[in-house]
């Protein structure tokens, strides 16, 4: 066999895509270059063509020695049939137990008991030929918003939780904003609040400040911890003189329309340290009694998580640049760093102990006050390389490569965006472990979770660190699906997957069929005749809404900021600009006229109106409505390929928290979604039939 037709088997057998279409329906080959990058990213070793060749020969003396494949998704709760070989002995570990469940010996075939939901361990062995099998055992489906709450349809409001504005918080939104505004949109009839990201973003990155590039996604931002709401410190006055005179100090930081990170982090993280150490000596109730229990459930995870907050401090947010001995959780340096930080560890760890009670405590509240799905939290696509999830996760993380997309209409440059991938061969290594984690976690306290990039479970584009063109990769789809059925319905949760860009023949059918809810985004559902779809033509099993983090807000749309934007920075002409301006005219001309008003009267219609009107009125599941479109903002929060130029992330809500319950905007919106039929019945308010998970 050549070089070349080495490679391309070797390439397609870890599941690398030999070509793709772009969003031209032209076909892109990928080069020998960009195959040997992403094989290397997955952890094979080819410096030449006998490496190569090597690779693949021992993969099929793997193949010739197997059985039965290494892993098999099946169904939980009923008995899995499977074909033995006669006077074979096999034995079954269920997840979480040391010892064999079950075992037997095989003739023709067997039935294993009913599983529990769960990744679990068959072994088969007939004589000197063993083999063992990963048994995903998965609910048939997640959770259904009918399945938690008896409603088939639902709306909801979403807000950017940095951006929230009230009197009382430090200068950045905080888990008791959250709290307050999930409990006002819940007297207004909203099923659910949702928010961006509240991943970790690093305690020592002072540069980092979009949601979407957290340091784990396993923990918390502890920037939006409330100082004035730890669990402990209610009743301690050394406390309260504390929170007092600081708040002094913050004023100045609270009421800027943009966002000053820097005059923010600094005191913020003096603040809190200053509360840890009236906690140590002050803390009242039984909170000491259970920080230490979440210390001792967090285990492992926890522990290196703050052991790598700790390292920082002194090497910086990178690990990447630190000391060779400690580049890795479980290098001798790092053990031995462990034992030496014991005490700043605890601090990092009662931070995200204070930050896990107050979303806890949000989603409760939001769900006694009324909204039976609580909180909707985002599940950003992966973490920022170097970062704390690379370093406690290296087992699972594709190495080399950054996470992108090809171009499409949302960038039709393409997009780096400089985010860890999981390299499939290692994460079903690890039995998919580091995936399930960050599921858990961000699932443990929300009634909705909207996976980013859902597309990434089924094939992501990696770009090479080499300079080598990116290319598509194959994931595990089958087995990750099931995996977030699992973890779904262990925390029952609904989940939104982002099925956005070039979508794989297919891939709505089979989330769908697994219980995911796609994602309908107004701005992009045009017909192939360049006409906006009608919203009672969207799949009912979706959630649909006007735009997102990326896109104009509503009234930015009408105005055209986003073109605005597009001209100052060049990238487009001043014709290119006249043209796009003439389209999105007549784009906001068929948009009003989707409440089904005659021509005429659509140009004295409100756009937001007939747009909610025709979310609204359609059947699909969950219809969100964005809250800068209520205060009629028209600056995007995220303007796609800018850092600095735009202020992303930065910008404040316009609103105050304060002013949700009574604000005419959300009450008229309640009250639409109401004689729609979307607002959850008001006799399940204090009786949710979901239990949120606490973390205390």
């Amino acid at each position: 066999m050549t070089g070349t037709k080495a490679l391309d088997v070797l390439a397609d057998r870890h599941g690398i895509l030999k070509s793709y279409h772009d969003m031209s329906g032209r076909e892109q080959t990928i080069s020998p270059d960009t195959q040997k990058a992403l094989l290397r990213a997955n952890g094979l070793q080819l410096d030449n063509d006998a490496m190569v060749r090597e690779a693949l020969s021992s993969l099929a003396a793997e193949d010739t020695a197997r059985r039965f494949p290494s892993e098999m998704v099946v169904n939980a709760g009923v008995p899995v049939a499977l074909d033995l070989p006669e006077n074979s002995d096999w034995q079954l570990r269920i997840e979480g137990s040391e010892l064999e469940t079950a075992e037997g010996r095989g003739h023709e075939c067997v039935y294993l008991p009913p599983l529990s939901g769960g990744v679990h361990e068959l072994t088969v062995q007939s004589g000197a030929h063993y083999d063992r099998v990963t048994l995903i055992a998965a609910p048939r489906a997640a959770p259904s918003i009918e399945d938690l709450t008896g409603q088939t349809r639902l709306w909801g409001l979403n807000a950017a939780l940095y951006a929230m504005r009230s009197g009382r918080n430090f200068g950045l939104g905080d888990f008791e904003d959250l709290a307050r505004a999930a409990e006002a949109v819940a007297a207004h009839g909203a099923g659910y609040l949702g928010v961006n990201p509240i991943h970790a973003l690093g305690w020592c990155d002072a540069g980092t400040i979009s949601p979407y590039s957290p340091t784990h996604r396993a923990f918390l931002n502890t920037s939006h911890i409330a100082p004035d709401c730890i669990r402990g410190l209610e009743t301690s006055r050394k406390a309260q003189a504390l929170l007092a005179d600081r708040q002094i100090e913050f004023s100045g930081v609270r009421v800027t329309d943009i966002i000053d990170y820097t005059a923010f982090r600094k005191p913020f993280a003096k603040l809190l340290e200053a509360m840890f150490d009236i906690f140590l000596t002050e803390a009242g109730g039984n909170a000491r009694e259970n920080f230490s229990a979440f210390r001792d459930n967090g285990g492992s995870t926890l522990c290196e998580f703050a052991l790598f907050e700790s390292l920082g401090e002194d090497h910086g947010p990178d690990w990447r640049d630190w000391p060779e001995e400690v580049r890795a959780p479980d290098h001798s340096g790092a053990r031995a760093a462990g034992r030496e930080r014991a005490e700043r560890m605890q601090f990092h760890a009662w931070l995200q102990w204070v930050a896990a009670t107050q979303v806890s405590d949000a989603q409760t509240r939001a769900i006694q006050a009324g909204a039976p799905l609580g909180l909707y939290l985002d599940l950003a696509v992966g973490p920022r390389r170097g970062a704390a999830e690379t370093w406690c996760e290296g087992d699972s993380i594709a190495q080399g490569v950054s996470v992108g997309a090809p171009p499409d209409h949302l960038s039709p440059a393409g997009q780096n965006w400089n985010l860890a991938a999981y390299s499939p061969r290692k994460l079903a290594q690890n039995r998919y472990g580091a995936f399930r984690k960050v599921l858990r976690e961000t699932m443990r306290n929300a009634g909705v979770v909207r996976i980013d990039h859902v597309l990434g479970t089924n094939r992501s584009f990696w770009v090479p660190d080499d300079g080598s063109p990116g290319g598509y990769i194959r994931q595990p789809f089958q087995s990750m699906l099931a995996i977030i059925a699992i973890e779904a319905d262990r925390t029952r949760t609904a989940v939104v997957g982002e099925d956005l860009g070039l979508v794989p023949e297919g891939f709505r059918e089979a989330i769908n069929a697994r219980g995911l809810y796609s994602y309908s985004v107004l701005q992009y559902e045009k017909a192939s005749n360049g006409q906006f779809r009608s919203p009672a033509s969207l799949p009912s099993r979706s959630l649909a809404c006007f735009g997102t983090h990326d896109t104009p807000t509503m009234n930015g749309f009408r105005l055209g900021r986003d073109i605005d934007w597009w001209q100052r920075l060049g990238w487009i002409d001043k014709e290119q600009s006249e043209a796009a301006r003439r389209k999105r005219n007549e784009d906001v001309d068929a948009l009003r006229l989707l409440a089904g008003t005659s021509a005429d009267d659509a140009k004295e219609t409100d756009l937001s109106c007939s747009v909610h009107t025709a979310l609204a009125r359609s059947e699909v599941a969950m219809v969100s409505v964005q809250l800068d479109d209520l205060v009629g903002e028209s600056e995007a929060q995220n303007l796609p390929g800018t850092i600095d130029e735009h202020p992303n992330w930065r910008r404040r809500s316009a609103v105050q928290v304060e002013s949700f319950d009574d604000w005419p905007a959300l009450a008229e919106t309640g009250q639409m979604m109401m004689d729609y039929e979307r607002s959850p019945r008001r006799d399940r308010k204090k009786n949710s039939s979901m239990t949120p998970a606490t973390n205390s």
